[in-house]
């Protein structure tokens, strides 16, 4: 179901005239909570109503080709799919959609920027990528399996967008300079496109041309985990000291606890904090943490 807000005027006798969302001026507080509205023909002001369902009645609704002329119809599934699960309502947000589009102009510059480099084979071993590089490839096979999952089993596709956002996020953070570097970059980037293509099938077919000169889209086959990529040698563990975030440490992934909690007592964080006091307990959550109580 996808609700909206609503806004009307009152007339003689009880009666109301609905008046639609794109006609009105809201304005609204710092914290964006709307404070008050006026018709945009007349400025005069109007009442705000709930928020509720579409309809013609409340004549709360949306002219999806409005949506489309002004930012293309990718923009709407990607807000649509992204902004609610299907089994949930959807609440309409006009600052929603301009998010939506946002990250599509982005991923599309970051393809843009990269084939203007050059193009590259997406061929490279495992083992001569930088310890950055490693994380970034395993997070892209990690997006891979969730965002599989997300569609085949779960129906989530709030979640695998989600995926996605994170994965470029990350890829924006990585030194992609260098000739290993670029063959990572054209591989996620490829593979975005993929993973997006069901959701965004117009600007999806446009990247993996450019990406993949005469190749189509919507023939490849769905992007598959490799099980290299996942292999992690080290893994990052959160600092605690009594509780609050004190830093982070990298171990082996297969550590034993005596080497993790040294590890984490001899860390500038805990240290630091500690202020000279002994470690009265020291518990550590395998995968993610090690708490220091003092």
């Amino acid at each position: 179901m996808v609700v909206a807000p609503t806004f009307f005027r009152d007339l003689d006798g009880g009666k109301k005239l609905w008046i639609n969302p794109a006609d009105v001026d809201v304005v609204t507080d710092e914290r964006g909570r709307p404070t008050g509205a006026t018709l945009k023909a007349d400025g005069l002001p109007v009442v705000i109503g709930g928020t509720e369902k579409m309809s013609k009645s409340k004549n709360n609704g949306v002219d999806p080709q409005a949506l489309i002329d002004q930012y293309g119809a990718d923009t709407a599934r990607l807000f649509i799919m992204f902004a609610s699960p299907p089994d949930q309502s959807l609440e309409w947000s006009d600052a929603g959609v301009e998010g939506a589009y946002r990250f599509l102009r982005r991923l599309w510059k970051t393809t843009y920027d990269h084939v203007q480099a050059g193009l590259v084979d997406a061929d490279f071993e495992q083992n001569s990528l930088s310890t950055v590089q490693a994380d970034l490839r395993r997070k892209l096979h990690q997006t891979m399996g969730k965002v599989a999952d997300d569609y085949g089993r779960r129906k989530q596709f709030n979640t695998a967008i989600a995926a996605v956002m994170e994965l470029l996020n990350a890829y924006d953070k990585t030194d992609l300079s260098d000739a290993t570097g670029r063959k990572l970059a054209q591989e996620t980037l490829e593979s975005i496109a993929l993973l997006l293509f069901p959701i965004v099938p117009h600007i999806g077919q446009a990247l993996y041309a450019e990406l993949k000169p005469g190749q189509d889209a919507g023939v490849q086959p769905f992007p598959k985990a490799d099980p290299a990529a996942l292999k992690q040698d080290e893994i990052e563990l959160m600092v605690q000291v009594n509780g609050k975030l004190r830093g982070s440490i990298r171990v082996a992934a297969e550590a034993d606890k005596a080497s993790i909690e040294a590890t984490a007592l001899a860390s500038e964080g805990a240290v630091k904090f500690m202020e000279g006091k002994p470690a009265k307990k020291v518990v550590v959550v395998p995968g993610r943490l090690v708490n220091i109580v003092v």
